[in-house]
């Protein structure tokens, strides 16, 4: 059973994620199952700045609005293919990390926290009042679905699946990234600045690849996000966005892939179903963070790891190699 936990754990996860739509005739329900994808892809990109490089981003959520407006102005306004929208969100979006990184590459912790909190509120502003572009406080409405073929994705339900696909593609890509020599290259930064400098690591260049790798995953969720709701409108990119995304990630586990995963879907879906409890859902949602944080401290990917060692059997095995190390001193 051991052996084929560990190698139809990820296929039997895919399957269920899969066949959710086929269980769910919900349409709120399937919604929300879309924005926790969603924000999923939204906490992977932070986790590839903050959980892996170790730069503290406050202001995450102004890429997410940045990918959104690109996709919404291009399709809506300029009459552009929605794939070219969403192709150029997250292009967009890595410029404008790019802009962000060169600037604050010397900054560290609060200093770096504040400047990304400072952006994200500039960018803000210029969603509220760059009117002949954005629409204002008016938004942009008329936002249409994506299509494949023959096949238009105008519901929750087919646009779940392609949420899923986009998914399923971040985190290939996030995965590989850090276990690439760049992936490296940003976890001996987030460790030791100075060490990974003085043994020939170009700080610079990997900070900047991270800022801007960052920000396409984060412009790619807008352009979904967009698409998904048909409109667009600023309030949705305000700084508490950036704190609950950064929420999501120090629940899920900072620089653990599928607990930002987890992380993201639970602080996605608890809020929505809370809403019954009126105004104390607020009080309900922070007590739960709170608990999450206490009796989990390394978040839900640290629980994740604790279940499947306990699975796999690994989690023995290191307990006889540590007793075996105590018995040798």
């Amino acid at each position: 059973m051991r052996h084929l936990y560990k190698k139809y754990k990820v296929i039997l996860i895919l399957i269920a994620a899969l066949l959710l739509p086929v269980f769910v005739d919900n349409p709120y329900a399937l919604h929300v199952a879309n924005l926790a994808g969603i924000f999923a892809i939204l906490t992977l990109s932070l986790n590839l700045l903050t959980g892996c490089t170790g730069l503290f981003s406050v202001g995450h959520a102004a890429f997410y609005g940045i990918g959104a407006y690109t996709s919404a102005i291009l399709t809506v306004k300029l009459g552009l293919p929605i794939w070219a929208g969403f192709i150029a969100a997250g292009v967009v979006a890595a410029l404008f990390g790019l802009a962000l990184g060169l600037p604050t590459l010397r900054l560290r912790g609060l200093y770096l926290a504040v400047a990304t909190l400072a952006f994200g509120e500039i960018m803000y502003q210029v969603f509220v009042n760059w009117e002949a572009v954005t629409n204002g406080t008016k938004g942009i409405t008329g936002v249409p679905a994506p299509q494949i073929g023959p096949f238009l994705l105008n519901s929750y339900r087919s646009y779940y699946y392609l949420i899923l696909v986009v998914l399923v593609v971040v985190v290939v890509l996030s995965q590989n990234l850090i276990k690439s020599r760049v992936g490296r290259a940003l976890l001996a930064i987030r460790e030791d600045q100075m060490a990974a400098e003085a043994m020939g690591v170009n700080s610079t260049k990997f900070k900047v690849i991270a800022f801007m790798s960052s920000a396409f995953f984060a412009g790619i969720a807008g352009s979904l996000y967009v698409h998904e709701v048909r409109f667009l409108s600023p309030e949705t990119f305000i700084s508490a966005e950036s704190a609950a995304i950064l929420a999501m990630m120090v629940v899920g586990g900072i620089g653990h892939i599928p607990g930002s995963i987890l992380g993201g879907i639970a602080l996605t879906v608890i809020p929505e179903y809370l809403r019954s409890f009126g105004d104390l859902r607020l009080v309900l949602y922070g007590a739960s963070i709170v608990i999450i944080v206490i009796f989990v401290p390394r978040g839900i990917g640290g629980a994740i790891d604790f279940v499947d060692e306990l699975i796999s059997g690994t989690r023995s095995l290191k307990k006889t190699k540590q007793r075996s190390r105590v018995k040798e001193v």
